[in-house]
């Protein structure tokens, strides 16, 4: 698919996306959708519908059969050779209509699914540039009664490719969006860039990547050691660097850590600004989704290489959906969804 089509098909992509979604059974993984609260991570379906349940071992036992198999050696060798991919990042909204508004209208993103939970007094919506099965997407939680968030200094922004930024720029400021930053090369660099900001103010780099298949590209996140937090997502979750660059001249240094390609691959972008070793993490950002094959040996993976297991892999209750929570160095939290569990709740 294109980067973003900007103008030509844009009405047509809006109005797919005006009607309501048809409910389908989805992994929320809405630690988001506790404001405050860092766990349970929850998850929901259609009332309708029965969980599709698969039988499995006992947890301690598939745990400890896990935690037996590994050395450094052949950790690090398992979580190069997992299947995984960056499913969806999970942030928090005051108004989840206004923003779907926004992103339809002015970032050109479709309407995945939606979902409210009344018992539970929150609302999700899934968002992108493709199905939920290939790409990578954005899941809104809007919780009953909240209506603004602390982003905090640590939340860098979203990055999202086009075809054109001035274009995609003009579009946005003709929709009412806020551009904060015009259309320029990066700070050392020669990527033509822009940033504009949602209703909540989230920030949105748009970067000149022209036919690239995964227009939702980037999520940026500021660490303390940049060394340290790099060596956990490649022991830890098993990313490989796809490039690292320092600008003297700003006074920071990033590095791409992801999956595949940077070019065909959503990823991760660590930030290090000098002299800066810790961040207010604020209460919006919530989280990562990534899958994989295994929960119980990715907690194992994370625990050898330093990382905090928050929640203990094992299914959801009422569901049987595999998943383990962990944080990084720097207290970023990642959910790891198990790979086979994922499709079927995508059914």
């Amino acid at each position: 698919m294109r980067a973003l089509p900007m103008a030509a098909g844009r009405a047509a992509a809006v109005a797919a996306c005006a009607s309501p979604a048809v409910p389908r059974r989805s992994l929320l993984l809405s630690t988001a959708a506790a404001a405050l609260q860092p766990e349970p991570v929850r998850l929901s379906r259609g009332a309708s519908a029965a969980p599709k349940l698969r039988a499995s071992p006992p947890d301690a036992a598939q745990a400890a059969t896990a935690a037996a198999a590994f050395g450094s050696k052949e950790a690090f060798a398992w979580a190069k050779s997992d299947n995984r991919r960056l499913l969806h990042v999970v942030y928090r909204v005051g108004d989840i209509d206004r923003t779907i508004k926004f992103y339809t209208e002015c970032l050109g993103m479709k309407l995945l699914r939606k979902r409210d939970i009344p018992e539970e007094k929150y609302t999700n919506a899934f968002l992108g540039y493709g199905a939920e099965d290939n790409h990578f997407v954005v899941e809104l939680t809007y919780n009953y009664g909240v209506d603004k968030y602390d982003i905090g200094a640590g939340f860098g922004h979203f990055g999202i490719a086009v075809d054109d930024v001035a274009k995609t720029v003009e579009l946005i400021r003709a929709k009412g969006g806020k551009v904060t930053r015009e259309p320029g090369p990066v700070k050392g660099g020669k990527t033509v860039i822009a940033f504009v900001e949602d209703p909540d103010g989230y920030k949105f780099e748009i970067l000149e990547r022209p036919g690239t298949p995964e227009p939702l590209c980037q999520v940026m996140l500021r660490v303390g050691d940049l060394d340290r937090a790099i060596s956990f997502y490649e022991k830890a979750c098993g990313m490989e660097l796809l490039r690292k660059r320092d600008n003297p001249e700003y006074k920071y240094t990033v590095a791409m850590m992801g999956y595949g390609p940077e070019d065909k691959n959503a990823v991760l972008e660590l930030t290090y600004n000098y002299g800066v070793t810790e961040y207010d993490k604020g209460n919006a950002y919530a989280q990562i989704a990534i899958g994989t094959d295994d929960v119980y040996k990715t907690a194992e993976v994370v625990k050898l290489f330093g990382g905090q297991v928050v929640r203990e892999p094992g299914p959801l209750p009422g569901i049987n959906t595999k998943i383990t929570s962990i944080l990084d160095p720097d207290g970023w939290k990642s959910v790891f969804v198990d790979n086979i569990d994922f499709a079927k709740e995508l059914e």
